[in-house]
């Protein structure tokens, strides 16, 4: 009985984990409908719906901001954490765990650079530089973001949190006795480490495109697991500093 009780609670951590990622991708297509076809303030009658979804939110002000990137965040960065979550739940087959915690951590660690993706969202929105969808106006920024991104792909850190990244049993067993929480977020750590550079690259095809950032979602996705990633990661670094120095032919 004790055995079927643990498989009960295993299967639902994983479905409402699975439930939680896909929530949050259809409430990122509700902010990406266009406003003509919106009709969620007149049936709810609430402006606040409007301020969330109106897909304007850079120039809505830092707090609609924040609350885009906390989503977009989760609903992206959640599905690429995957093996290390099922890693860390097969440990937990003899060892306590606690897999809401290690989550938590995980996502304290994307709180964090939301904080500052928004912050910059408002202030390029401000400046001038970007759309109220997130998207470029300005052909250096756009070059910069790219060349950036691409140049990062071969650093030492990008090496460094990707190799932990792709080693989650390694890292459980180097950090287990911290807690899930703290192992948490130092994974969530490692991630951003991994991905932030990938992530900005929202400002070039919109943030509010989920298209272009579904494709991310999949390319840091697949960065991250060692059989196809060590193929991946350099020849992109590549592909996105020859995109940045080409734009201005284009």
């Amino acid at each position: 009985m004790q055995a079927l009780r643990n498989i009960s609670l295993g299967r639902v951590h994983w479905l409402t984990f699975f439930a939680a990622v896909l929530t949050g991708w259809a409430l990122l297509f509700a902010m990406a409908v266009p406003p003509e076809i919106r009709s969620l303030e007149a049936t709810y009658g609430a402006s606040l719906i409007e301020i969330l979804c109106g897909g304007a939110l850079g120039a809505s002000g830092f707090a609609p901001a924040l609350a885009m990137w906390v989503l977009m965040s989760a609903a992206m960065m959640a599905p690429t954490a995957l093996p290390a979550l099922r890693t860390y739940d097969n440990l937990g087959h003899v060892t306590a765990t606690g897999f809401g915690r290690l989550v938590l951590g995980y996502l304290a660690a994307w709180l964090g650079f939301s904080v500052l993706a928004a912050a910059a969202q408002v202030t390029l929105h401000d400046l001038g530089l970007i759309g109220a969808l997130g998207q470029s106006l300005s052909l250096p920024l756009t070059m910069a973001l790219l060349i950036g991104a691409g140049a990062y792909q071969f650093t030492r850190w990008k090496d460094a949190c990707l190799s932990r990244c792709r080693a989650p049993l390694t890292f459980f067993i180097q950090h287990w006795e911290e807690g899930p929480l703290r192992n948490g977020l130092r994974l969530g750590l490692d991630c951003v480490g991994c991905c932030w550079a990938l992530m900005l690259l929202g400002f070039v095809g919109g943030t509010m495109n989920l298209m272009f950032m579904g494709l991310a979602m999949v390319l840091m996705t697949l960065e991250k697991l060692p059989d196809i990633g060590r193929y991946l990661t350099k020849p992109l670094g590549g592909a996105l500093i020859a995109s940045g120095l080409a734009l201005p032919l284009f």
